[in-house]
């Protein structure tokens, strides 16, 4: 997965140039865009921009930079209250086992664990698209109070900000199962606890599983909500549009309207940026969590098939056309996906090595057993015998009969590091080898773009031999009217005649002679 999504961002890239050349906004700057009305409106004062030449609205940049400041505090903030809400969702997990406990029947005992992991699940679910909506409109409103410039540099902002909130927002619960959940246990006599209550332990499957409940269930409901928002959305706004129109128009309207009226009564499109955000989080899923959840790219390709149809009866059924804007790629979009293909290697090699067994058993059959007999014995420790009087009551970890930390232990932790350490360099070694293998621009555009500058360059070279013989032209045809009018003024008197014979017709006869 890792090696498939820098191989999708290298396309992407090359699919990046040719439609920047297609639509001829490979030279596009971010300079020659005009101030955002909105910022024109609210700028203090109006200063000569050092790049065009031209007086604009200009805003102070330090006071810019203490307001960003001071929405960044306002964001670590709201990131605490995410952090708060997965302590209370993990607490909630612990009330709901508890309860299923002494409940005293013997399948719901059995399943206590299982059932607090789902219907927590659904309720983080909740949550998240909670406060995903709260996150979307304070992020907006800071970006807002931030004084950009360009519309360029505040849909990046913006964009920034709400990827930072919705990324805690969705994987802060993924990463705390695996990553966090059952690390602080501790052993009997000596067990780990979180506000009066036993730090939680993974189930006897491990965290992995666990994990992959969790993903399937955020990311296909989350999946499900939205296509279920997409297809329903549109048509409410689009019969309160009809609706308000009726009203407004009342008996006015025509019997047989134009098609621009048609048109006009479609619900105003709100740009891409609910797509594209959820796209890159959907890439997240499905490359830094994919070692748990290996069918998490399946689950997207089965929505991407839906939304692609959904997308396009709304842009073309319900939403009007939206006016176009330059821009020369996807702007932090870009940026985005690259930090998430990055991380996605650091989070499966932690994966592999910290949550899943695949290291612990390897190790096992390297020192004791080929065939891992033996293995699950091997893995649980003896209680202190302080703590129980029942000889066997074994749980699971690499400790002795003290609670203290067996040799084993040390030895896998040795192993996890040096895989996490090797694993990381090969896969970025072989990821770098793709990225300089790989050409940004095809060498077809890029011939056609040489092509283009060579052509230009004649264009301009012949441009200037023309303007040169013009301007030798120029100079001739003034010295030839320097010359014709000092004879002009030598021989008015013999114009005067030849005027004076074609006014006069009695005269006429005798002009060719003359």
């Amino acid at each position: 997965m890792s090696f498939w999504a820098v191989t999708f961002l290298e396309y992407w890239k090359r699919k990046m140039a040719t439609l920047a050349h297609h639509w001829d906004c490979m030279d596009f700057h971010e300079e020659e865009e005009r101030p955002r009305p909105e910022f024109a409106a609210m700028a203090p004062t109006v200063e000569q921009n050092p790049v065009t030449g031209v007086k604009e609205p200009y805003f102070p940049e330090k006071a810019r930079l203490s307001r960003m400041f001071t929405g960044s505090m306002v964001i670590i903030l709201m990131l605490c209250v995410v952090i708060i809400f997965l302590v209370t969702v993990v607490m909630c997990r612990g009330i709901i086992s508890v309860m299923m406990y002494h409940t005293g029947s013997p399948v719901l005992r059995t399943e206590a664990a299982t059932i607090a992991n789902i219907s927590s699940s659904i309720v983080n679910l909740g949550l998240i698209l909670l406060m995903g909506q709260v996150y979307t409109a304070l992020a907006e409103q800071l970006t807002k109070w931030e004084m950009h410039r360009t519309q360029t540099q505040y849909d990046n902002a913006f964009t920034f900000k709400v990827f930072i909130f919705q990324f805690v927002n969705f994987y802060s619960s993924p990463f705390y199962v695996a990553f966090f959940k059952g690390r602080f246990v501790g052993y009997p006599t000596n067990y780990g606890t979180l506000f009066g209550m036993r730090n939680e332990d993974c189930g006897p499957g491990g965290c992995l599983i666990e994990l992959a409940e969790q993903l399937f269930i955020i990311m296909v409901g989350k999946q499900l909500i939205n296509n279920i928002q997409e297809f329903i959305l549109p048509k409410v706004k689009a019969w309160r549009q009809r609706r308000t129109l009726a009203d407004v128009l009342g008996g006015k309207a025509s019997c047989e309207p134009h098609r621009w009226e048609e048109d006009y009564q479609l619900v105003e499109c709100g740009g891409l940026f609910e797509e594209y955000l959820e796209m890159v989080l959907q890439f997240g899923f499905i490359t830094i969590f994919v070692a748990a959840f290996p069918l998490a790219p399946l689950f997207a390709l089965l929505n991407n098939w839906v939304e692609i149809r959904l997308d396009a009866h709304k842009f073309v059924c319900e939403y009007r056309r939206p006016v176009a804007e330059r821009t020369q790629n996807i702007g932090v979009w870009f940026s985005i996906l690259e930090g998430l293909s990055h991380l996605s290697v650091i989070v499966n090699a932690f994966l592999i090595a910290f949550t899943s067994d695949f290291l612990p058993r390897l190790l096992y059959q390297y020192k004791f057993e080929r065939g891992l007999h033996g293995y699950v014995n091997f893995s649980l420790a003896f209680a202190p015998l302080n703590y129980t009087e029942h000889p066997m009551c074994r749980y699971k970890a690499f400790r002795d009969n003290d609670g203290n930390y067996t040799l084993f232990y040390w030895e896998l932790l040795a192993v996890r590091l040096g895989f996490i350490i090797a694993f990381e360099h090969v896969v970025f070694f072989v990821l770098r080898a793709i990225d300089w293998i790989v050409p940004d621009v095809p060498e077809s555009l890029e011939l056609k773009v040489k092509r283009e500058h060579y052509l230009a360059k004649q264009a301009l070279a012949e441009n200037q031999e023309a303007l040169l013989a013009s301007s030798i032209n120029q100079r001739k045809c003034e010295t030839i009217m320097k010359k014709t009018s000092k004879l002009r003024h030598l021989l008015r008197p013999d114009f005067y005649i030849i005027n004076k014979i074609q006014t006069t017709p009695e005269l006429q006869p005798a002009l060719p002679d003359l």
